[in-house]
């Protein structure tokens, strides 16, 4: 066994040692994090969802009615008549013939590559994917190639070495960079090839399309383009699970053989209920992705205004790159001590020499926090340096 106590003392002086912030009270702009009150600026609750009374209120319900457990596995006894509606109703909002529930984005990934892809074939992912994507790849035992961020000629290339391609997956919305994949020209270039496209729209549902369905409906993308869709339900939707959606026999197979689905304890059907609920606010308040959008541009022109370069994105994920963790660590502490937590995003979440402030929004923030967020950011910014 390696010397753990040596490893961790490595990570601190490298400064990419990490540690859980305790908040007091529940997600919203205004909270308290190790007993301190701050301005938030890093939840990906983006339209403000995870608080609201009718998801409250239907999630209290839903516990009433079914408990607070589901007792099982889908395929022993925890699949409900909750956890059935829910399915229905999201393979119904995205257009699709069917939806599979799963505990979390990071388990449906690994379950869909774990079963469309193996030995002796080839998968290939964007160079900037999920972790959830690049491990389902790794443990499905298929050949991994990684192409440059965004970079098609990059993954034409390799796709003319490859052999048995299976399956090419991408993030929609990266999470760390908050711009959108080539979704367009990846489809075309995936069904010349008649091989599926896999699309991981954890951050781009409910934020983007008509009545939040997502950057496949914000790109005019339908199923035959994209036959694998998978979304997470814990981010605009303010609650906690993913799915994935796609066509009669993809569902069946990801029953079948999706090792994360069949060996493991079914989402509470409280939650489905709770979910339920939040589809609604999501596919009828248009006004929440309008505001959401209104108060990202106001950031970036007032960002551009103090000389503060941004990244590329037109989501709610605003990264503000620093460079070393040092810089970032620095920055972001500058920023907790006028109150605003945002928190520093180091390698090896992100790569070497990329560290950066994730800045991310939601439809609950005001006007009046994104300008108090500016002038705090300019006074950080000072007090860090270019150390």
């Amino acid at each position: 066994m390696k010397d753990l106590a040596a490893e961790l003392a490595r990570r601190k002086a490298a400064d990419l040692y990490r540690r859980c912030r305790v908040a007091q009270d529940p997600q919203g702009p205004e909270r308290v994090v190790d007993g301190e009150p701050c301005l938030t600026f890093c939840s990906n609750d983006y339209l403000g969802l995870a608080g609201h009374p009718r998801v409250v209120r239907a999630l209290q319900a839903g516990a009433e009615r079914w408990g607070v457990g589901s007792g099982a596995a889908h395929l022993v006894s925890g699949h409900t008549a909750a956890h059935q509606a829910l399915e229905e109703a999201l393979a119904e909002f995205l257009g699709r013939p069917r939806a599979l529930l799963f505990s979390t984005g990071y388990m449906a990934n690994l379950g869909v590559i774990g079963a469309l892809a193996g030995r002796g074939e080839t998968l290939f992912q964007d160079r900037l994917d999920h972790a959830s994507l690049l491990d389902g790849a790794r443990l499905s035992g298929a050949r991994l190639v990684r192409y440059r961020h965004r970079d098609l000629d990059d993954l034409a290339r390799r796709w003319a070495a490859a052999r048995r391609p299976a399956l090419v997956a991408t993030d929609a919305v990266f999470s760390m960079d908050g711009d959108l994949a080539p979704l367009p020209d990846l489809a075309a270039l995936a069904g010349a090839r008649a091989v599926p496209l896999m699309v991981d729209d954890a951050h781009g549902l409910g934020v983007l399309g008509r009545g939040g369905r997502g950057t496949l409906d914000h790109f005019g993308l339908g199923p035959d383009q994209v036959p694998i869709l998978m979304g997470t339900l814990g981010k605009a939707f303010g609650v906690f699970g993913a799915f994935v959606a796609g066509s009669e026999p993809l569902i069946e197979t990801l029953v079948q053989q999706a090792r994360s689905y069949v060996y493991t304890t079914a989402l509470p059907p409280a939650l489905a209920v709770a979910i339920q609920a939040s589809l609604e606010l999501v596919r009828s308040e248009d006004w929440r992705r309008e505001r959401l959008q209104a108060l990202v541009a106001r950031f970036r022109r007032g960002a551009a205004d103090l000389g503060i370069a941004l990244g590329d994105s037109p989501t709610p994920i605003q990264p503000l790159l620093l460079g070393s963790a040092r810089r970032a660590l620095a920055v972001s502490e500058a920023l907790r001590r006028q109150g605003i937590w945002v928190p520093a995003i180091r390698p090896p979440t992100v790569p070497e020499g990329t560290a950066r402030l994730r800045i991310t929004f939601s439809a609950a923030h005001g006007e009046d926090q994104v300008d108090r967020l500016l002038e705090a950011l300019a006074v950080a910014l000072r007090e860090a340096g270019t150390s």
